[in-house]
């Protein structure tokens, strides 16, 4: 009888072990270790965005820096600072008001105000392109007032990626 019973609690203690997920652990030593990381790789574009923010928003008419423009500036040039094998291109926006000159005039000062205070911050001037989109590239194409808030900006974006998909 006792067989009988120890072969059950065996059974059941298996069917219990089965059910677990196994866990593994991937101690590795050596040159060759590699470990597992989670979130954007460091130094891309994707962390960039989430970690630090791209971009800088400006009023009407306007190319100079708010407080929150520097404070997002400077989070972007101490992140430069940690990757400097980063290039970065910072494209000036506009809403969609005003002529295409006017418009591409005032998307290079506020591109030129973004690089200028990244410099400021001790980032190399030759790691920055700047550019204009003027209002040919809109980040938000609808007419609302919330619409042209959105287009009024310049976007850091790390050299080779094009978040606005724009040529």
């Amino acid at each position: 009888m006792n067989i009988k019973a120890l072969g059950a609690l065996a059974a059941v203690a298996l069917l219990a072990a089965c059910s677990n997920a196994p866990t593994t652990t991937t101690a590795s030593t050596g040159s060759g270790a590699m470990t597992a990381q989670s979130g954007p790789a460091p130094g891309s574009e994707e962390q960039l965005v989430a970690d630090v923010g791209d971009r800088v928003f400006f009023a009407f008419d306007k190319s100079t820096l708010t407080p929150a423009d520097r404070a997002t500036l400077a989070r972007q040039a101490q992140w430069l600072m940690k990757y400097p094998n980063v290039d970065v291109l910072v494209a000036g926006n506009c809403d969609p008001r005003g002529t295409e000159t006017y418009n591409l005039a005032l998307g290079h000062r506020r591109a030129n105000a973004a690089r200028d205070y990244l410099v400021a911050k001790g980032v190399a001037a030759s790691r920055i392109e700047t550019m204009s989109y003027g209002k040919s590239c809109l980040v938000s194409p609808g007419n609302t007032q919330q619409d042209y808030e959105q287009d009024r900006v310049a976007i850091t974006s790390v050299q080779g990626f094009n978040p606005q998909h724009c040529n």
